[in-house]
């Protein structure tokens, strides 16, 4: 079956209304109910507890508090190179930026514009840039946190669609990461500007930023900015929390022409961790 044929259903679902439902139970506080639903999920998705600050499932009160849990103490620590990965979860494409076209699998490209939600003139700081795109699976941990240290400078919330973002997905839908809701950060750091944008997906029941809280819902259907100035600009460190997903997605981010040297491990399709080396150098 090819891949566009397999998201046919997707265009067809009411994703809308799954995502709306699919967040309230998340929020649920329903007791055993609430217990039974993590433990399957667990067991469905090979969650590792052993990582978790808190590995007792029963202590949960709700299916978001085990989905954003913290990792214990030390579990991933930075390396020493200039940007580290944000997430765990695995890499969907990175490279080069080609003039404002970003790679998002065979067939397909976006352009840098239509990701940030139409600024032009935000896109073209990243002209001939670098990206990466990251997805999270239903396994992995769900909070973000910086590559390197940074200053909040805008964020820009984008309504849109709400399909899946697995491989699957982003070989058959055209356009997608620039085609979902997305909340664009914009940060400026020692290196330069840098974008990081959290993608959101079917039953994605809302994305949250550690300086604004929830985001979405509501959804206005109208693009929404926040900008930043002067002292009372967010400052967050290198590897600090910065966001959280309230059910799996993937992270964007964009980095101006000769910021970012890969490490040359980073090839499509290999996991990786959170504080791992992004950079070269």
């Amino acid at each position: 079956m090819s891949d566009r044929l397999a998201v046919l259903p997707q265009y067809l679902l009411p994703k809308q209304a799954l995502t709306a439902l699919a967040g309230k139970v998340a929020q649920a506080q329903a007791g055993g109910l609430t217990t039974q639903l993590i433990r399957w999920f667990v067991q469905r998705y090979q969650v590792d507890m052993h990582e978790a600050a808190n590995p007792d499932i029963a202590s949960y009160p709700s299916f978001n508090a085990f989905f954003t849990r913290p990792l214990k103490a030390g579990a991933r620590p930075l390396a020493q190179t200039a940007l580290v990965c944000p997430v765990d979860g695995a890499i969907s494409q990175c490279g080069p930026i080609a003039g404002e076209q970003i790679f998002q699998a065979k067939g397909h490209h976006y352009s840098a514009t239509a990701l940030v939600g139409g600024d032009a003139a935000l896109a073209a700081q990243f002209q001939d840039g670098a990206f990466a795109t990251l997805y999270l699976s239903p396994r992995d941990y769900h909070r973000i946190h910086m590559p390197c240290a940074g200053r909040l400078t805008r964020m820009i919330y984008v309504p849109g669609a709400l399909f899946s973002v697995n491989p699957t997905t982003a070989r058959g839908v055209p356009g997608l990461f620039a085609r979902n809701e997305r909340v664009v950060c914009v940060f400026q750091s020692e290196y330069g500007p840098f974008v990081l944008t959290l993608v959101g997906a079917t039953i994605v029941g809302s994305m949250a930023t550690t300086w604004h809280g929830v985001i979405n819902p509501p959804r206005p259907g109208l693009v929404r900015e926040w900008r930043y100035d002067g002292a009372d600009a967010p400052q967050l460190a290198k590897g600090e929390e910065m966001g959280r997903f309230l059910l799996g997605s993937t992270v964007v981010m964009l980095f101006p022409k000769g910021m970012l040297d890969f490490n040359p491990d980073w090839v499509p399709a290999r996991p990786v961790r959170m504080g791992e080396a992004m950079s070269a150098r």
